[in-house]
């Protein structure tokens, strides 16, 4: 039978060589640690959890809880040893760390059908099964291999992104659609302000509290994409005559055109649900980014869908790379999964570890992937990742933006993100259904 390699046993890859090893395919699963660890990692464990011992909301009316959930039903093993390791944290599900890890070690240890392999892993056969799922802090020499496999399409080194919020979130009384100069189909959202509302903004903006940097991080971080607080330290009229300049921008419905300063939305996703805050890639607080960025107004009442990150990360462009399975369209043998793809979060990364399992099992028994559709929250990550019309691909965390939505419009948001829970978990169960009836 096949051995499929599984470089890196972290969330991804342990619950991407467990997804396989349950269907019967042979495992080996490679990790460096103990005889070399990641700047960030220390215990020898797999699935170690470095930065929190919270895996966030469990209710599923958000939707890392409703992913959660999803992965519940299709047997993850990472869900399994966090239900078995929880700790008291009232909505969220918050786990003992070395105990979740012991956990996942022990159930990998013990498959009879998974080899670990241990020492870091320095070449890639295109021509091998494989699921790379080494983490965002890949190691220097897997980074350079995966370099060379993918050719142009280069790796980031940096997380450099700017917020997320929903389109339905911001106040249209407020804000206006328009293109600078009119260039374009009004392709912005424009929040404008008067010199009083800028000037509240900037100063909240200087004094506002930052995340300092890891140890493994550096100023390098800055290099080339500075953050909008550090841009606005060098001056109090920086971001006026920077990105928030509001020269060539008119509001079509009054005709003014004599605003103080703009701060510019563009749309981030093919559905238009999503927008990004143009030119406010930042490194503040995620508490701190919503209290000052929902100064601005039109976005008062604003949902966050992703706060701006700015720290080490290496992933791939996966919308060039991969496919709806997380395949490389250019070498069908290969596979990713975890951030390296672009999701953010443990989860996240945990849920594409086992869609990437799943599908590279139906892939070496000749049937055809499994459609999640955007329907649910493992699929849309999926088409997210391997969304081509997805400009300046930035890692993501799952949220319902990114969710095919209702038919039927429903105000009240717990309501609605109620109903596409329920359809996406009945999309979930004649998923399974259809994978019992047909094997794989």
């Amino acid at each position: 039978m096949t051995k499929i390699k599984v470089i890196g046993a972290g969330l991804a890859g342990c619950e991407a060589a467990y997804q396989l090893a349950k269907r019967g395919f042979l495992v080996e699963l490679w990790e460096m640690k103990p005889q070399k660890f990641s700047p960030a990692h220390h215990y020898e464990g797999f699935a170690e959890l470095v930065c929190s011992n919270s895996l966030r909301s469990d209710s599923l009316t958000n939707a890392v809880g409703l992913l959660k959930e999803e992965m519940r039903r299709m047997d993850s093993l990472i869900l399994r040893a966090a239900d078995a390791t929880r700790v008291p944290a009232g909505g969220s599900l918050a786990v003992d760390r070395y105990g979740f890890s012991d956990y996942i070690t022990r159930e990998i240890r013990q498959n009879p059908n998974i080899e670990i392999k241990s020492g870091e892993v320095t070449e890639i056969s295109a021509g091998e099964p494989t699921i790379i799922a080494t983490g965002p802090l890949t190691s220097e020499g897997l980074t350079d291999v995966i370099g060379k496999l993918i050719g142009g399409q280069s790796l980031s080194f940096f997380d450099a992104a700017a917020p997320i919020v929903t389109k339905e979130s911001i106040d249209f009384d407020i804000a206006f659609c328009a293109s600078r100069y009119e260039k374009g189909e009004a392709d912005y959202i424009n929040c404008p302000m008067n010199r009083g509302q800028y000037e509240a903004f900037y100063q909240a903006l200087v004094e506002a509290e930052r995340i300092p940097l890891h140890g493994f991080e550096d100023s390098k971080v800055f290099e080339g994409c500075m953050p909008v607080e550090v841009m606005a330290r060098r001056g109090e009229m920086t971001l006026a005559f920077g990105p928030m300049k509001p020269v060539g921008i008119y509001n079509p419905a009054t005709g003014r055109d004599d605003f103080f300063a703009v701060v510019q939305l563009r749309q981030d996703n093919k559905e238009g649900t999503l927008y990004n805050l143009v030119g406010f890639q930042t490194n503040l607080k995620f508490g701190e980014q919503k209290r000052v960025f929902s100064m601005i107004p039109g976005l008062e009442h604003a949902e966050f869908v992703r706060y701006g990150v700015m720290h080490r990360n290496t992933y791939i462009n996966s919308t060039k790379l991969l496919n709806r399975a997380y395949q490389m369209k250019d070498y069908p043998n290969l596979f990713f999964a975890g951030q390296i793809t672009g999701v953010e979060g443990y989860i996240e990364s945990a849920g594409s570890g086992l869609c990437a399992g799943i599908q590279m099992a139906r892939m070496l028994s000749g049937k055809e992937w499994v459609d999640f559709t955007r329907r649910t929250v493992l699929g849309a990550m999926a088409c997210y990742i391997s969304d081509q019309t997805v400009r300046d691909f930035q890692p993501m965390n799952a949220n319902f933006g990114l969710v095919e939505p209702l038919e039927q419009r429903i105000r009240n948001k717990k309501e609605r993100y109620g109903m596409i829970a329920q359809r996406s978990l009945e999309k979930i169960e004649e998923i399974k259904r259809q994978m019992d009836e047909g094997g794989v």
